[in-house]
């Protein structure tokens, strides 16, 4: 509609179709000369005019009539011409157990091919094999997945209004990681430790345990935090690639030195590549906060971006005094472009991802990352052979090399490397 507007004394009907093709007689209808005539009055008022606001109400009265009944009209149109067959998108999602989407809806007027390749499922690399969020695929979000899992969602919206919100969190993230995200609101209470103590002074958070009655425990395998801690119930406490997550120390980043062996850069390495100018960031990975806290220490704000796979990680970070972002990977970043100074990840993108699912995730990166921003991947592994497909869609993005280093993976059997870079962004990207 916004892409031809009539004159006052002419309506032209056949400059103006519908990409959809309406009826002609149809037409007059969607491009009235009222429209005309209000904007070429509107065109040609003062500043000062008092009959401005009065066109601009009358117009946008207009806009919106004429919205609604194009969609209706639309709708009419797709259901009359015979397009009941099913889409590539629908077919992606069959594996859920909950209902098909219904013929007709918006998903059938989806004409992008970019749109049908961002929302179709996200396979996994290694076929067959689930990724450390448990599951084979990535089901990217734009909202329609909700539809394909309706059951989940309404147990998620099944409860007393102004009441207490159930204890089901766990359903809830079940539903983001398969693409249903965001998840729509409620007006129900959320749950909250009955003995909450009030959170240390931010020098002292950083690097102290949180006491127990601050977490609600009861989705959890482990019941306190010592629990989280104890190498007698590692590996058994639900999430396996952050063995040290919960050891609130800095051991974990005391970097070997030997560049032939270790796969890191030091923060203080990093940052003199870009002095003061590394302010604000993000930090993708299954963490409990510890990058931030070693940023902050640096006086550099950092967003930790991990969901709760199987232990507290959102609880823990904002106990230590840090800002957690309950996000999945499937969900566009809600940053604005050409924001952030810096962008961290390590032990979240490696093998398991797949080259379409990488390339969103690059790209939206890319997106928010402000010009001669910086990324940071840090350890990023997967089996030799695959290296140079990896390397090949980092290098799509054209930054600038500033570090990098590839190192075997010696932890494992497996013919697996390490691959670890920081790059900038170039102006005009």
């Amino acid at each position: 509609m916004a892409a031809c507007w009539p004159s006052s004394d002419a309506v032209s009907v056949s400059a103006c179709k519908h990409p959809n093709s309406y009826n002609p007689k149809l037409q007059h209808l969607l491009y009235p000369t009222k429209v005309g005539i209000l904007l070429e009055q509107l065109r040609g008022s003062s500043a000062e005019s008092k009959a401005v606001a009065s066109f601009s109400d009358q117009l946008l009265h207009i806009a919106l009539s004429l919205d609604k009944f194009a969609e209706s009209l639309s709708g009419s149109y797709d259901n009359s011409s015979g397009m009941n067959e099913v889409s590539a998108v629908d077919e992606n999602f069959s594996d859920h157990e909950e209902s098909k989407i219904e013929q007709g809806s918006d998903t059938h007027r989806f004409n992008s091919g970019e749109l049908h390749k961002y929302t179709a499922l996200k396979l996994n690399r290694l076929i067959g094999k689930k990724n450390f969020l448990g599951v084979e695929a990535i089901s990217p979000s734009v909202g329609l997945t909700c539809a394909s899992m309706a059951s989940n969602v309404d147990r998620f919206m099944d409860y007393k209004i102004y009441r207490m919100c159930s204890d089901d969190w766990d359903i809830a993230q079940k539903v983001m990681i398969s693409g249903c995200d965001p998840l729509p609101r409620r007006r129900c209470f959320s749950k909250t430790p009955p003995r909450f103590s009030k959170p240390l002074p931010i020098n002292s958070s950083l690097w102290s345990q949180p006491t127990d009655t601050n977490i609600l425990w009861s989705r959890y395998k482990c019941k306190d935090y010592s629990c989280l801690v104890s190498n007698e119930t590692l590996g058994k406490r639900g999430f396996f690639k952050c063995s040290n997550c919960f050891d609130l120390s800095k051991r974990g980043w005391e970097i070997l030195t030997n560049e032939s062996t270790s796969a890191e850069f030091t923060i203080d390495k990093v940052l003199r590549l870009k002095p003061v100018e590394i302010r604000i960031g993000l930090d993708f990975s299954p963490t409990t906060g510890t990058f931030a806290a070693l940023m902050k220490e640096r006086n550099v704000t950092i967003a930790s971006a991990t969901l709760n796979l199987g232990a507290p990680f959102n609880e823990v970070i904002a106990l230590r005094g840090l800002l957690p972002l309950y996000l999945s990977i499937g969900s566009r970043l809600p940053f604005f472009d050409n924001t952030l100074d810096i962008i961290h990840s390590t032990l979240f993108l490696d093998g398991w991802i797949g080259l379409d699912l990488l390339q969103f995730v690059l790209f939206d990166w890319d997106r928010v990352l402000r010009p001669r921003g910086l990324l940071w991947v840090d350890r990023f592994f997967c089996k030799r052979d695959d290296l140079k497909i990896y390397l090949d869609e980092f290098s799509r993005l054209h930054y600038k090399k500033l570090l990098w280093r590839i190192v075997p993976k010696t932890d494992r059997l497996e013919d697996e490397l390490y691959f670890s870079a920081v790059l900038e962004k170039p102006l005009g990207s």
